[in-house]
């Protein structure tokens, strides 16, 4: 890391439960002997804005747009499995999210106007809820993992409750980033 920047990015972290059931299906993926980056279990999350390399002094500022996010307390449904960018060339396998995808879009759409103020470069890809499980890092049993992602397209990893948006810290390292939460908003009850 940099000194004076702080590699960051605004998340749903995801309950222990449905992170288990996506490190089963992590497992299932390694057993193809494809060649796969995975996720850490403990750094499985929904992205809601990377942010990259942040000057320290900017984290406040964020902080503020963060907190002026506004939601209520919702559920998400992780099933189904798809990959980027296609079957034929898969880079990432990611697994979808089902059921409030329409509250996490709004949420990043609440987002994007207070990180654009900020000078920081809005996503301009938009939104699309995924949460990402592994990276091919090349063609090796391309074939097997083809077969276990059609295979498993339709499975089920489970529902929980979001009631906080995070600001994450990365530090990267040779055994794999490390995330802490740098700040934390969470939804209003009713």
């Amino acid at each position: 890391m940099s000194s004076g920047v702080i590699r960051s990015f605004i998340a749903v972290d995801l309950d222990d439960t449905v992170r288990e059931a996506i490190a089963g299906f992590q497992r299932t993926l390694t057993a193809t002997g494809a060649d796969l980056k995975l996720v850490e279990t403990q750094n499985i999350h929904i992205t809601l804005s990377f942010l990259g390399d942040v000057v320290v002094g900017a984290i406040a500022e964020i902080c503020r747009v963060v907190d002026d996010v506004k939601f209520h307390p919702f559920e998400v449904e992780l099933k189904g499995v798809g990959v980027f960018p296609n079957m034929s060339r898969i880079n990432v396998v990611w697994i979808d999210i089902v059921k409030g995808s329409e509250t996490l879009r709004d949420i990043f759409n609440q987002l994007q106007p207070g990180i654009g103020r900020l000078g920081l470069r809005p996503d301009d890809r938009g939104f699309s809820p995924h949460i990402t499980v592994a990276r091919v890092r090349s063609g090796r049993n391309k074939d097997r993992l083809s077969k276990i992602v059609l295979d498993t397209q339709d499975s089920e990893f489970g529902k929980m409750i979001v009631e906080a948006v995070r600001l994450k810290r990365s530090v990267l390292t040779p055994e794999g980033p490390i995330y802490s939460t740098l700040h934390e908003v969470s939804a209003t009850k009713t």
